[in-house]
């Protein structure tokens, strides 16, 4: 992991982050715009009125002669993109939405980048593959993804491989952190259930490799001052299906066991379709930084469930939906430290 401390070179500035309505662009965002005050941008959808903060403006990354405006009056040295419709089933009932959002933003974005002195960091996903036994998928592996988004997505990867090779891809899992509306990350979906007592369903074999976003954006950041170009996976180092994360915040968070339900991913309905193991291998990445970027999701070994009904097992200790904020959402390796490196 990087030590909390740890001294980065600085990154090419103005910095623009797309994408700030998901959680890794969000926490981003927010990151980013402390260590550099007044020098980081970020844009949203501009039908996403919600989202308002000192930084962010409204530019859809679609329309090419607004992005250009903005790079034009800002200068940008550096992009980090976040940006993409994450989604299934809307991208399963709205293809063109999902191209336009997911590979339509970043040609554009290409199209900018490729005539100025840019560095350009670009967040994929692992859901670029189907999922199969064993996961550990490594960066040569073809890519087989089996929704819209997962195609558009390794679709948004082939504009850099042919335009943009100087860029650097690194394929990311499920970011664990906030949302600005409370609703846009995984944690945020089971949480709501349980809180109001509904059940809710996850899947017993769709494997993923979390991570903290205090990790990704300490990753975000080395990268960006770096020269690190082409493709690289992202995972932390523990695999958990959905079901197992789903029973980690029903446990820290004392919700009642009874409202986790699990099944298999082909019991669920065609609509949207789902990935199986999608476990990533992160080796090349480590042995690229010389560091273990990751700590564990979560950090405390405890906390990984042994078996289907770990999340019944309650001891002395009393979960509490302010546990979730301190252990799930924040790492607490960092939780000592300003967000700001010392």
């Amino acid at each position: 992991m990087f030590p909390a401390g740890d001294p980065v070179p600085e990154i090419p500035l103005p910095l623009l982050i797309t994408g700030v309505a998901g959680v890794a662009g969000y926490n981003a965002f927010d990151y980013f715009s402390q260590r550099y005050p007044g020098r980081v941008i970020g844009i949203r959808q501009a039908d996403n009125w919600k989202l308002s903060a000192p930084g962010i403006v409204a530019c859809d990354a679609e329309d090419r002669e607004e992005l250009n405006r903005l790079f034009d009056r800002w200068q940008f040295g550096s992009v980090l993109d976040c940006a993409g419709n994450c989604a299934l089933r809307a991208c399963e009932l709205d293809t063109r939405l999902a191209w336009r959002t997911n590979v339509e933003g970043l040609v554009n974005l290409a199209s900018i980048i490729v005539e100025r002195n840019v560095r350009l960091v670009h967040a994929s996903i692992d859901l670029v593959f189907a999922g199969r036994d064993g996961g550990s998928y490594v960066e040569g592996d073809p890519t087989d993804p089996v929704t819209v988004y997962g195609k558009t997505m390794v679709a948004a990867e082939q504009v850099l491989f042919d335009w943009l090779p100087q860029a650097c891809t690194v394929r990311i899992s499920l970011p664990m952190g906030v949302s600005f509306n409370g609703h846009a990350g995984a944690i945020d979906w089971i949480q709501s259930r349980f809180k109001k007592g509904r059940p809710a369903t996850l899947y017993f074999d769709e494997v993923r490799t979390p991570t903290y976003t205090d990790c990704l954006n300490r990753l975000f950041e080395r990268l960006l001052a770096s020269d690190l170009a082409g493709l690289y996976h992202a995972g932390g180092p523990t695999r958990l299906s959905l079901y197992e994360i789903a029973q980690v915040v029903n446990r820290v968070g004392g919700y009642d066991p009874k409202t986790l339900m699990g099944c298999l991913r082909h019991a669920a309905g065609p609509i949207p379709p789902r990935a199986g193991n999608v476990a990533m291998d992160s080796t090349k990445l480590s042995v690229a930084l010389g560091i273990e970027p990751f700590t564990p999701w979560p950090y405390d070994e405890s906390l990984v469930p042994t078996g289907p009904e770990w999340h019944y097992e309650r001891g002395p200790e009393r979960g509490s939906p302010e546990l979730i904020a301190e252990v799930l959402y924040r790492n607490p390796y960092y939780a000592t430290v300003n967000q700001r490196f010392a």
